[in-house]
């Protein structure tokens, strides 16, 4: 269906995942993932960190797309174990998993492996061959796919 007049001006902005460590998610998701830390706001007992790629020529991060919203309620990370649900791996699922395209599956992979990050699947794995996914510091999959294929088999 065509976007009528009321919602033409409307954009996907941001999604939301609480974190336990912030400093390990912002490691997680700026230096190995690449991502920029746009905005940061603490609320005085949580802390939001927006997250993004500089594609976009943008100032306001209102009129921004595709922003990752990290939420860090201050003091889960003197919890022990996992504090949140990645959404995938209880009885009752929900929230699956984010995505995100690089230019070589391969490289990224490699590149992965040598920053140590932890596989839930890797592209040799099963029968989808052109994807792999990762997990972030709370357990959230990432999918990582090669820029082109859309998520698609080659």
């Amino acid at each position: 269906m065509p976007r009528t007049a009321e919602t033409a001006s409307y954009r996907f902005n941001h999604t939301m995942i609480r974190v336990k460590d912030p400093k390990a998610s912002l490691h997680f998701y700026c230096d190995i993932l690449g991502m920029d830390l746009i905005d940061e706001h603490n609320a005085g007992d949580f802390t939001l960190y927006f997250l993004g790629y500089q594609h976009q020529k943008v100032e306001k991060r209102g009129e921004r797309e595709a922003l990752l919203e990290l939420t860090w309620n201050h003091g889960t990370e003197n919890q022990e174990g996992q504090v949140y649900v990645n959404g995938n791996e209880q009885e009752k699922q929900g929230f699956g998993h984010t995505c995100i395209a690089v230019d070589d599956l391969q490289t990224a992979v490699k590149r992965f492996d040598s920053m140590g990050v932890k596989f839930k699947k890797r592209p040799e794995d099963g029968k989808m061959r052109h994807i792999a996914f990762i997990y972030d510091p709370d357990m959230y999959w990432v999918e990582i796919i090669e820029t082109g294929t859309g998520g698609t088999a080659k």
